[in-house]
């Protein structure tokens, strides 16, 4: 007889009646616990087989940025949130019935059933998803799995397994269930199931915005008392789109960054900022201030910075642009999410003007 286990990530956990009836070891892990129990072969790499996802900790969401971004330096954008987060997890289809026997078949049945689950061994998956026993879900309250009959090949649907990208979140935890069917078109009417806002939410992580290397004169150096002025030509900001769709369902969302504004931070106390406060707005163009121009040097500029005092060190300028988020999917659905900013710094020298006065 083939031995068959069911891995439950992390410490071990006492075994319920369900798992007592299989042949094979069963390992567990409880959120917050960071000791591990290894199962005793190697877990799934992730990769894909063209018939759906090995590993639970990957995502079959497709990321297309549709627009922005420009092709130079990007990066992603933080929320000015900090309590704001993107879903911890969720559930999504990846097998039909075929494609399912031919898995387990092909694999002998080593594979991820959920997170926090994984069966390593034919008869666990042939026991639940062929010949219709009764496993446990990982839920809260322990709750029990009816089988399946033959894959349900015949029917027209998908099984459905969990996602998480980080199964170390806590939050991970909350979609517990293994994997289940359900029908064809259809998106499971349960906790954390797969919304055009979740994937809009998750489309935000993969926001990429250009840098925000800010164009100054004079060129990386500053005169005591005397304004240096910031500019960014026009077009350099523009709205950054990106799509999110999710196979096998007509999920969509897409997201679009908006920029508004640029903040400037110098670097040190002695200093002000033009206007006060150090935040530009961002013209209609994706321009930010003016450039200087020759006869300039006693005006204040719409953007820019007076140093006051010399540098021993160059100072660490930081200019962080602001990004409104917004989105829309499925069914008209749309709505706002948490803004977001992406910051860079450079080195900003300044110097005092020597004078002999006679």
């Amino acid at each position: 007889m083939t031995t068959s286990r069911a891995v439950f990530r992390g410490a071990a956990l006492t075994l319920s009646a369900g798992l007592l009836a299989l042949s094979g070891t069963a390992y567990a892990d409880a959120p917050g616990d960071n000791t591990t129990t290894p199962p005793p072969q190697s877990k799934p790499s992730g990769e894909t087989d063209g018939k759906g996802k090995v590993s639970a900790g990957v995502s079959q969401i497709r990321i297309s940025q549709v627009k922005g971004g420009g092709s130079g330096k990007q990066g992603n954008l933080a929320p000015i949130d900090a309590g704001w987060e993107p879903p911890a997890c969720w559930y999504e289809p990846v097998f039909t019935p075929e494609e399912l026997e031919e898995f387990v078949d092909r694999t002998g049945g080593h594979g991820d059933v959920g997170i926090h689950q994984s069966w390593y061994g034919k008869g666990l998956w042939t026991d639940h998803y062929r010949d219709g026993e009764v496993q446990d879900n990982m839920d809260d309250d322990r709750t029990e799995a009816e089988g399946y009959k033959n894959y349900n090949i015949g029917k027209d649907g998908n099984f459905w397994r969990s996602v998480a990208p980080d199964d170390s979140h806590p939050d991970s935890w909350d979609c517990g269930r293994i994997m289940f069917w359900a029908p064809g078109n259809q998106v499971p009417q349960i906790p954390n199931a797969p919304t055009p806002q979740m994937l809009a939410e998750y489309a935000y992580e993969h926001v990429k915005v250009p840098d925000t290397e800010v164009e100054v004169r004079p060129q990386a150096r500053s005169t005591v008392n005397l304004p240096t002025w910031v500019w960014l030509d026009k077009g350099k900001f523009e709205d950054v789109v990106v799509r999110a769709e999710l196979p096998r369902t007509n999920l969509y969302a897409e997201t679009t960054a908006h920029p508004v504004s640029l903040t400037l931070e110098p670097g040190t106390d002695d200093a002000e900022t033009f206007p006060a406060g150090g935040t530009c707005r961002i013209d209609d163009d994706g321009s930010i201030g003016s450039p200087y121009k020759k006869g300039s040097a006693d005006q204040d500029p719409p953007c820019g910075i007076t140093y006051l005092r010399a540098s021993d060190e160059p100072y660490q300028l930081s200019a962080s642009i602001t990004w409104e988020i917004s989105w829309e999917g499925t069914g008209g659905t749309g709505g706002d999410l948490p803004d977001g900013t992406f910051e860079t710094t450079q080195d900003m020298t300044v110097q005092e003007i020597q004078s002999i006065n006679r």
